[in-house]
């Protein structure tokens, strides 16, 4: 095709009749039907479209004085973009196109049109403009649904949304986790609390897959990285002991404390979709009486009362590990923990109820109630778990004391009940299986 020179092209001006020798005719199913007085030069040489209309073996070119004539017929919602363009073929630098572009949604409407019409000029400045600015979520999704149908001359505006190789993923994942199980300066808080959200995300089956699989290799870095996270936690609690026997109260401590316990909470999170939160159940539980020490000495102003909240929380995680079957302990620990955090839970639910009733602007005080019905479900399923004679001791408490209402441990009761009642009669029953069994 011919090239039309640059001062040629400069001297014409679309809409200009005395010039034209075309008229192009925007024709839609409402009745719209646009004339644009065009040249013939331009057309040809930036569409092929309007070659090959233009060219002598297309028979309906029809004549009007003068001037040939093509019919474009389109929808009404583009019908601004096919005029935009034709516009574009009179714009000389591609610089200045891409200015015209006006955003990703004109940009978009723009490039439908040139692909249709065959014009490899405003093909290429749209993809570089697409391909450089920004969008925004709704933007994103037009694009996917408008690019891969239009082959491979658009691809490179897809380059942001292809799919990453997985030792990339790997890399990504295993360099976020180390920052997220950190103990960075506190202005790096927020980047850490995005780089465990991010974390979560990846691991997450939605409706997508996880975007990374659980091999051993991401499990024994988890499992490290949260080891030393909780050799730290455990140096805190230690130091904190030692204040407490000496009369000293550090706050920074406290502190570290709290931040310490937010990163396990969202550790626990982890290592429950990976399967591998025994090793952390197991610690926790023995420092459970430490960790009850500290907290039960400290009074009760906000921040404290804020640590205590958080220690429930990744209590609750623990003890619905244990309650069901998650993770396996022996019967001393499992009634060694329903011994120590049953009467902190106890005492913690009126605690946390009347300060939030006096504190309602405080959003931090405010805890999840599903939290609690969680630990009240870890307490009952551990207490079914137990010897009819712990869960006896256990329930008489409970009835005796006065924060029967939390927990509730009404089920546990009934089961009590219908199993005490029956259990002469079925063990009864197997000892006669058994003696049967014997003398056959």
């Amino acid at each position: 095709m011919e090239t039309v020179p640059n001062e040629l092209k400069t001297s014409s001006k679309i809409g200009d009749r005395p010039t034209s020798d075309v008229v192009v005719r925007l024709r839609t199913q409402d009745g719209r039907d646009d004339w644009l007085y065009c040249h013939s030069h331009i057309l040809v040489e930036e569409s092929k479209y309007f070659a090959d209309r233009l060219s002598d073996s297309w028979p309906t070119c029809q004549i009007l004085d003068s001037r040939n004539c093509v019919e474009v017929y389109c929808e009404e919602p583009d019908l601004d973009s096919h005029v935009n363009v034709l516009r574009l073929f009179y714009v000389i630098a591609d610089g200045l196109m891409m200015e015209i572009c006006h955003g990703v949604k004109n940009a978009l409407g723009i490039l439908r049109v040139a692909v249709k019409l065959g014009c490899p000029r405003i093909i290429a400045v749209c993809v570089d403009y697409l391909e450089a600015v920004p969008w925004e979520e709704a933007e994103e999704e037009e694009i996917l649904n408008t690019i891969p149908s239009m082959g491979s001359k658009v691809e490179p505006v897809l380059a942001r949304l292809q799919p990453v190789n997985p030792t990339a993923v790997m890399k990504i994942f295993l360099a976020a986790l180390q920052f997220a199980t950190s103990s960075p300066p506190s202005p790096l808080n927020d980047l850490k609390n995005t780089a465990q959200e991010q974390l979560e995300y990846m691991l997450t089956e939605d409706d997508d897959a996880p975007l990374l699989s659980a091999d051993e290799e991401i499990k024994l870095e988890v499992m490290r990285c949260v080891k030393k996270l909780l050799d730290r936690f455990n140096s805190i609690v230690e130091s904190l002991l030692c204040d407490l026997q000496e009369s000293i109260s550090d706050s920074g401590k406290m502190q570290s404390l709290h931040s310490c316990l937010t990163d396990l909470l969202w550790a626990c999170q982890i290592l429950g979709k990976l399967e591998i939160i025994r090793d952390f159940v197991c610690s926790w539980t023995e420092l459970s009486m430490k960790l009850v020490t500290i907290v039960q000495q400290k009074d009760g102003e906000n921040q404290i009362l804020k640590t205590k909240l958080k220690v429930l929380e990744v209590t609750a995680k623990v003890l619905e590990a244990i309650g069901y079957g998650i993770v396996v302990l022996p019967t001393v620990k499992r009634l060694h923990m329903v011994k120590l955090w049953l009467p902190f839970v106890r005492t913690m639910k009126p605690l946390v109820d009347s300060v939030s009733e006096e504190t309602e602007e405080d959003l931090t005080l405010k805890f999840d109630s599903e939290i609690w019905q969680s630990l009240e479900s870890a307490f009952v399923a551990i207490i079914l778990t137990l010897s009819s004679v712990d869960q006896t001791d256990i329930l008489t408490e409970w009835l005796e004391n006065q924060q029967i209402r939390y927990p509730d441990l009404t089920e546990a009761f009934e089961v009590w009940c219908y199993r005490s009642k029956v259990a002469k009669r079925r063990l009864a029953t197997l000892g006669e299986e058994h003696n049967t069994a014997k003398a056959v």
